[in-house]
């Protein structure tokens, strides 16, 4: 089992010296996190958010996701992180219960804390270009609200099919980024919504052409159409100058890009990690 333990960093220094194994430090720190067993959990929902059919249903996804891809995608819950930085916080859960498969570690954790209202993003590896900056916000755009509305369970599962989604596009040779995000999908109201003022302009076009068909009697659009041919006779006519006015415009500037790609920082244990993170 996924275990949390903190030992200071002088005992920490003895047990490295000594050549004691198992616990790994971590620098400018005082906490220290490791795993009894590695890869044994890939949901830790210390924050019990939810029950066990749904822990169970939920572990089983992540697993077929990772062991299918060669990615470890975990899920993190935490009550409070007393004072952490969310970003460093899962950077650091991720390096010190050793995640990561293949050669370069390559994998995502998801965290989310409770107390802060606080959830972050932590990629390594090959997971690094999957899951750019871009598609990192396309995701939790698609998923965030289910935390907000409580329905963790629903939240978590979107994380994971949207993980599944992104490596299958990853191994297209072209990862989703600002130029290629998925399509949205449009919900069923919308759809409806649609529909019904469709029909509403349709409606008002037909009613209004067999209105005008109605009407023998029409305003003339012109007020010379009122004048008596001949009536009026112009002996001296001329333009008089009154006055000009000119407009200007900003030539618009072109915005960047952006480029897309994946920004990265380095952890406390000095890996490389890619990653967002915002509340909920």
């Amino acid at each position: 089992m996924l275990k949390k333990k903190i030992i200071p960093v002088f005992l920490a220094s003895v047990l490295t010296v000594s050549g004691t194994t198992g616990f790994v430090t971590e620098a400018f720190s005082e906490n220290v996190y490791a795993a009894e067993e590695v890869h044994t959990e890939r949901l830790a929902d210390f924050a019990d958010l939810l029950d066990d059919g749904q822990k169970e249903e939920l572990e089983a996804k992540l697993d077929q996701v990772s062991e299918d891809y060669g990615c470890d995608v975990v899920v993190v819950t935490e009550e409070t992180l007393d004072g952490a930085v969310p970003q460093d916080y899962a950077d650091d859960f991720f390096d010190y219960n050793d995640y990561g498969m293949g050669e370069d570690k390559s994998g995502i954790l998801f965290l989310i804390t409770m107390s802060e209202r606080k959830r972050c993003i932590s990629t390594h590896g090959e997971a690094i270009q999957i899951f750019t900056d871009a598609g990192q916000e396309y995701m939790t755009d698609n998923f965030v609200s289910y935390l907000s509305d409580g329905e963790y369970y629903e939240g978590f599962m979107k994380f994971a099919d949207l993980c599944e989604e992104f490596i299958i596009q990853a191994q297209s040779g072209e990862p989703y980024d600002v130029e290629n995000l998925p399509e949205e999908t449009i919900p069923f109201y919308m759809i409806f919504l649609i529909s019904l003022v469709v029909g509403f302009v349709i409606a008002l076009i037909v009613t209004g052409v067999m209105r005008s068909r109605m009407k023998t009697v029409h305003m003339k659009p012109d007020a010379a159409d009122y004048m008596k041919d001949g009536s009026l006779h112009i002996n001296r006519s001329r333009d008089i100058f009154l006055y000009h006015q000119v407009t200007r415009t900003a030539k618009p500037k072109e915005e960047s890009s952006g480029g897309g790609g994946s920004s990265t920082h380095t952890s406390s244990s000095g890996e490389t990690h890619g990653g967002s993170s915002g509340s909920f």
